[in-house]
C-alpha cells in the first residue's frame, strides 16, 4: 500500500509526518539536508500562523518559510 504524499505547507499543528521527499534545487536541499532535514525524517508542525511554518525536527526547532515547505512532500506517520 502507497501512502499519498502531501506538500509539508498542509500539514496542520501538532500533526507527526515523515519526510517522503524534496523538490527542489541542489542548493535547497543542500541547505535542509545541513538542518537534518532528510527523507525519512520524522517532523512535528508546531506553529503554522500563516507565515512560516515551525518546526520540530530532531529535538531541534526550525523556521522554514512557505517556499520551502511546498516543496517538501510529506506522509502521515
Amino acid at each position: 500500500m502507497t501512502q499519498t504524499t502531501f506538500p509539508l505547507s498542509q500539514a496542520v499543528p501538532g500533526q507527526t509526518v515523515r519526510l517522503a521527499r524534496i523538490e527542489a534545487g541542489k542548493k535547497l536541499k543542500h541547505r535542509l539536508t545541513e538542518l537534518g532535514l532528510t527523507p525519512g525524517v520524522a517532523l512535528t508542525v508546531i506553529q503554522d500562523n500563516g507565515g512560516p511554518l515551525l518546526v520540530s525536527v530532531r529535538d531541534s526547532r526550525v523556521a522554514l518559510g512557505r517556499g520551502m515547505a511546498d516543496k517538501m512532500f510529506v506522509i502521515e506517520d
